[in-house]
């Protein structure tokens, strides 16, 4: 998940499925009400929320169900790094 924090918020929410996708997808987007409900939701289901206001227009321009390009895989790999050491302390599992 990301968030723009300017005045009119941008939110675009990552989906990565292992077994299932080559690269996380975009599974929804978007500007102003549309991103304070996916970042609400993400909050309600304790999804954790990374900002990086060039990287989430970016990710905007995608289409939803679209794996994102290989240009952003690293960028991407950092995020999805940054997520999996939450889940790791949530657990109490100290990070390598």
């Amino acid at each position: 998940m990301k968030e723009e924090t300017s005045s009119r918020k941008t939110a675009v929410a990552l989906r990565y499925r292992v077994q299932e996708d080559q690269a996380p997808r975009v599974v929804a987007q978007g500007r102003g009400t549309v991103a304070e409900q996916i970042l609400a939701l993400a909050r309600e289901h304790n999804i954790p929320i990374y900002e990086d206001a060039v990287l989430v227009e970016t990710l905007a321009r995608l289409e939803p169900g679209k794996e994102i390009p290989p240009a952003l895989y690293q960028v991407v790999a950092e995020i999805l790094a940054f997520v999996y050491s939450l889940d790791r302390r949530r657990a109490g599992t100290p990070s390598p």
